[in-house]
């Protein structure tokens, strides 16, 4: 299981990535920088709240996980 630390990390990185292209298809759709930087950042938000979420569920579900033998 992750730790908490681990999944935050890898939810900011994803979400800087996941910043970076919504700004840019925002600001190619509407022309707009402010528009563009505003949908970004309540997307990055909200997706990183979620993201989260998601996360700790998923660490505490067993199914799928094959244990490893020594």
């Amino acid at each position: 299981m992750d730790s908490k630390i681990r999944t935050i990390v890898k939810a900011i990185t994803w979400q800087i990535l996941g910043l970076a292209v919504s700004g840019a298809l925002a600001w190619f759709y509407t022309g707009s920088v402010i528009t563009a930087l505003s949908f970004a950042f309540s997307t990055a938000t909200s997706g990183l709240a979620f993201f989260i979420v998601h996360e700790r569920i998923w660490a505490r579900v067993r199914w799928g996980i094959r244990e490893r033998h020594a």
